[in-house]
């Protein structure tokens, strides 16, 4: 029973400590303060521990390795990595499989064309007394509370944890409200800044004014006192340059939002950036969508995130993909009916246009691109429905710009079609000449006509238009139809169908 009688005199005396220190921090507010510092400072250092552990951006020269982690991870590795995503909430499981850097080699045709400049970021060490007095000074500016991203289109931030989701609102908020310097919200290490920070600029190219370059000042405990991000030029007059970019866009955007697919819109947009950009290393801003749409002159950050941008106005998931191409260089990986496919806009902008990188597999990037950095975690493509539907004639005696003519292919421009109804009509008449077995030409109007067309026969919406009357005359069970399209010069298209009917 003595024991028990100490231990109610223990507890007792406690509770009197308790209730002691409590009425001395209300006469005293200093002590409560100091004590308040105290914890946070050890709370600060276990979390800097913990985080240093879980960071998923690699470490410079460790991009091959975590990538060849996150390879097996996805394969027979689970559940370690099912338990980090548990642990942090970023969805960061990736099947990519990279190549080594010595392996890329760059075409002679585009070596040179890239320019992409790697997120910079320049941080202090303080002192705790500077570090206080810092976080007196300034405010968190914009919170970015009740914004939310939808990861289909802005992938990066489900890459993060929930700590590091945090930074990137306040983050976005504060560029989007121009406020340059402000204290984070979080307890945040240097390595989940960057991360949130390099997620902000991949998934926002309508944030044209921010660079990609930011300081921050971090106490020898680990905390992060100040932020301070780093604006272009254009904030000088935001409202008249966001006007301009969006009226840019908008030329774009009108030519393809009437279109059938997303393949249709993806392959407008395409052409349209190559019609309208140049690429040059010395343009101004050329790291951002504005140099592209309305300057013209950009490099291949410009090239892509102005595609991305552009697709994503469309509804198109289309994302901002960084990595090494011989340089440091950037494109652009897209979703098209749940399949995925790198896209690089500027290496098929040269003399003629190409499609030579548009819409291709990894392993058909993998002798030329290396994903690195946050970008080995999107989505691994490996698409082939909509990857080399664009003919391109590359026969050595094939006329200087790669495609015949009209005549050469012996059409006049009295033969050129110029909508589905004229189209069905003319596939009706030549088959109804040629009989059971079919074979016949025509040539349409444009790239985009053809698109619709070949849209028509995926879908069998060409049945009821046409076929369906030519099996009834013919008096045939059904067909079978194969086209081979051809790129013309002045963007004209020929259509070579061969019908059997059974």
């Amino acid at each position: 029973m003595k024991w028990i009688k100490r231990l109610l005199y223990g507890i007792l005396a406690f509770l009197s400590l308790v209730s002691l220190f409590i009425i001395l921090c209300a006469f005293w507010p200093e002590l409560a303060d100091r004590t308040s510092d105290f914890l946070y400072s050890r709370l600060g250092s276990k979390e800097s521990a913990y985080t240093e552990e879980t960071d998923i951006l690699p470490e410079e020269g460790e991009a091959d390795r975590e990538t060849n982690d996150s390879e097996g991870l996805g394969q027979n590795g689970g559940n370690r990595e099912e338990n980090r995503e548990s642990e942090q909430g970023g969805n960061k499981v990736s099947d990519y499989v990279a190549p080594d850097r010595e392996e890329i080699h760059t075409p002679e045709e585009v070596a040179g064309r890239n320019g992409y400049i790697p997120v910079q970021e320049n941080t202090e060490e303080i002192d705790e007394e500077e570090a206080e007095e810092l976080q007196k000074k300034y405010t968190y500016g914009e919170t970015g509370e009740g914004l939310d991203f939808d990861t289909e289109l802005y992938p990066y931030y489900g890459m993060l944890s929930e700590r590091e989701r945090s930074i990137y609102r306040q983050l976005y908020a504060n560029a989007g409200a121009v406020n340059r310097i402000f204290n984070p919200m979080e307890p945040v290490t240097q390595k989940e800044l960057r991360n949130a920070f390099m997620a902000v600029v991949n998934d926002h190219p309508e944030l044209f004014w921010l660079d990609s370059a930011y300081e921050a000042k971090f106490a020898r405990n680990g905390g992060c006192a100040e932020i301070s991000l780093q604006f272009n030029a254009l904030v000088d007059d935001l409202d008249a340059a966001k006007e301009t970019f969006q009226g840019a866009a908008e030329e774009i955007l009108a030519g393809a939002r009437n279109l059938g697919s997303d393949y249709e819109k993806e392959l407008y947009v395409h052409n349209a950036l190559l019609d309208r950009i140049e690429y040059d290393l010395q343009a101004p801003l050329n790291q951002s969508a504005y140099s592209a749409l309305v300057n013209g002159r950009t490099v291949c950050a410009g090239y892509a995130r102005s595609f991305q941008y552009l697709m994503t106005q469309l509804g198109v998931p289309c994302y901002y993909c960084t990595g090494y191409a011989g340089e440091n260089h950037a494109w652009n990986i897209i979703r098209l009916d749940g399949e995925y496919y790198n896209a690089d806009a500027t290496w098929d902008d040269t003399e003629p246009n190409t499609y030579h990188y548009f819409n291709k597999t990894d392993q058909e990037f993998s002798p030329t691109h290396k994903r690195e950095d946050l970008s080995v975690y999107l989505p691994p493509c490996n698409g082939t429905r909509y990857g080399g539907l664009e003919t391109e004639d590359a026969e050595e005696d094939a006329p200087e710009d790669g495609r015949r003519s009209m005549e050469d292919a012996g059409f006049a421009e009295e033969d050129v079609i110029f909508g589905m109804e004229e189209y069905y009509e003319d596939c009706y008449r030549k088959i109804m000449a040629g009989g059971n077995s079919a074979e016949f030409e025509n040539v349409v109007d444009s790239e985009e006509l053809w698109l619709q067309c070949y849209r028509a026969y995926e879908d069998e919406s060409y049945s009821a238009a046409y076929m369906n009357r030519v099996l009834e005359e013919l008096q045939a069970g059904g067909c079978e139809v194969d086209i081979e399209a051809e790129s013309l010069r002045d963007g004209r298209v020929l259509l070579h169908h061969r019908i059997r009917f059974f």
